[in-house]
């Protein structure tokens, strides 16, 4: 099997064939009521037993698997690979492995650098010097003192601080100003777009992938003049204003973060479509009751959460018209998980998505949303497209250094430096993914024979929408690629 990865040495340690996830969810049970026999307990000391030893248990489970099932290969040198600022820590590591949790630490805080410039190839080659453990000391910390009370709690202010610390980081000044925003703008581009592309030749520019998507969402919602359109999670309006522009539509965008706002309102005044869009910066909850004809939510419904998340799509049901169409773009995992998807998953909770923890396997996703009364109409997996969007904004990233460390420092640059390129190969080789959902109200009356057109069209790689939209890029031709893209 060739990888796609040019040079890639595949390595698969296949967890879930060997861990004994059985024997964890025994202890899990057993263990408090153990204990609340033994120190006489009442009945409802058995939850609060089990709140407490859920964690640990599961820490206990994947150190352990983690360092003696599929053990990893003998051999191995850092220093081949790694150039250590400290002589003792040159020498620990001369023909070891490091683990990943150290690695990037000691990245982050300039103990270490790469010896090729480019880190993407470096860690294509991660499996040839990198171990992936489970950590008691870095990672149970972590999930003890910030991931559970996350996952348990995902209140109004917890979800608001996390949204606004991460999505608010650009110059507000700059962005009213002259619509630009200095962070994000350093590796999103032109289209200012932070969820995957589409490619239809591999080939396209990171411009071309994202008005790809943008129309084939239009497409697969099946977007008409005179639409009342909700994007829920509208980032820097992308999507709100591509609607209006090309589709005439009355749309609404929803963000918890101001320079998001100020940067979409920009860019609708630009496009001549102020009086067709509205942005209200507010929690998803305050959500204005009223109906919608197509609803949208790309990439944002991970972060309500796994404890919100059937709320949070009934709540969607009721937003929408009888004959609308939802269509849900989330971010996942896969469920034959291997170890190096759990240290990753625990970085990106750390350091660039805290809170999001409704990444889930298909699975859960298909099972929640007909839970909430939805119908699939089709499903779409988009991991390759991911990587290859990822992919660029890590060579964006790249080419930005000096404005990103004299604005905001080396560190910045080395978090996200080391998300991009890993991420960009994790959503390739698959222990992440991304599932385009198109759903509507699973109801008798509703007209199904829609989807035959929609779903010809956007799997027929030539989209013929007004896709005019960017000034920067121009119209779609008929092979999905945009005339006049920089």
């Amino acid at each position: 099997m060739t990888p796609w990865i040019k040079n890639y040495p595949p390595f698969d340690r296949e967890a879930w064939k060997t861990f004994p996830s059985t024997y964890m969810r025994g202890a899990w049970a057993l263990t408090p009521l153990c204990l609340g026999f033994y120190l006489g307990l009442p009945w409802w000391g058995y939850f609060l037993v089990a709140a407490l030893t859920t964690p640990l248990i599961f820490a206990g489970f994947m150190y352990m698997g983690s360092r003696l099932q599929n053990p990893w290969p003998k051999g191995g040198d850092a220093t081949e690979w790694l150039e250590f600022k400290n002589p003792k820590d040159a020498a620990r590591y001369k023909n070891k492995r490091i683990d990943m949790e150290t690695l990037y630490e000691m990245y982050f805080d300039q103990e270490l650098d790469f010896k090729h410039p480019d880190l993407h190839h470096v860690l294509t080659h991660r499996h040839e010097f990198v171990t992936f453990e489970f950590s008691i000391v870095g990672h149970l910390k972590f999930l003890i003192t910030q991931w559970v009370p996350e996952v348990l709690s995902h209140s109004r202010r917890q979800d608001t601080e996390q949204v606004t610390d991460h999505y608010n980081r650009g110059d507000k000044q700059k962005i009213t100003d002259e619509g630009e925003d200095d962070f994000y703008g350093c590796f999103l581009g032109d289209r200012m777009v932070y969820t995957s592309g589409i490619t239809y030749t591999g080939e396209e520019t990171l411009e071309q992938m994202q008005d790809n998507k943008l129309a084939l969402v239009c497409n697969k919602i099946g977007l008409k003049k005179g639409d009342r359109h909700l994007d829920i999670g509208c980032g820097w309006g992308s999507l709100v204003n591509f609607s209006a522009k090309n589709f005439d539509t009355k749309v609404t965008g929803v963000t918890l973060a101001e320079n998001q706002v100020a940067y979409a309102t920009k860019v609708a005044e630009k496009w001549g479509v102020k009086d067709k869009v509205r942005y209200l910066c507010r929690d998803y909850r305050d959500i204005p009751d009223e109906k919608f004809d197509k609803v949208t939510c790309l990439e944002m419904a991970e972060h309500v959460g796994v404890k919100n998340f059937s709320t949070f799509l009934a709540q969607v049901r009721e937003l929408m018209e009888d004959d609308g169409v939802f269509f849900l773009q989330i971010a996942g995992l896969r469920r034959a998980f291997q170890y190096e998807d759990l240290i990753w998953g625990l970085f990106m909770a750390k350091y660039i998505f805290p809170g999001a923890d409704a990444s889930m396997p298909l699975g859960w996703v298909v099972t929640q949303v007909e839970a909430a009364g939805f119908e699939v109409a089709h499903v779409d997996t988009i991991g390759i497209h991911y990587s290859l969007t990822i992919k660029k904004w890590f060579e964006n990233w790249r080419k930005n250094k000096a404005q990103i460390v004299a604005k905001y420092g080396e560190r910045w640059y080395r978090i996200f430096h080391l998300f991009l390129a890993w991420s960009s190969i994790i959503s390739g080789t698959g222990p992440a993914t991304c599932f385009q959902l198109t759903l509507h109200k699973n109801l008798n009356a509703f007209n199904r024979k829609q989807f035959i057109t929609s779903r010809l069209k956007s799997e027929s790689h030539a989209p013929t929408l007004p896709v005019d939209g960017y000034a920067k890029a121009g119209a779609m031709n008929g092979n999905g690629t945009s005339n006049g893209s920089k």
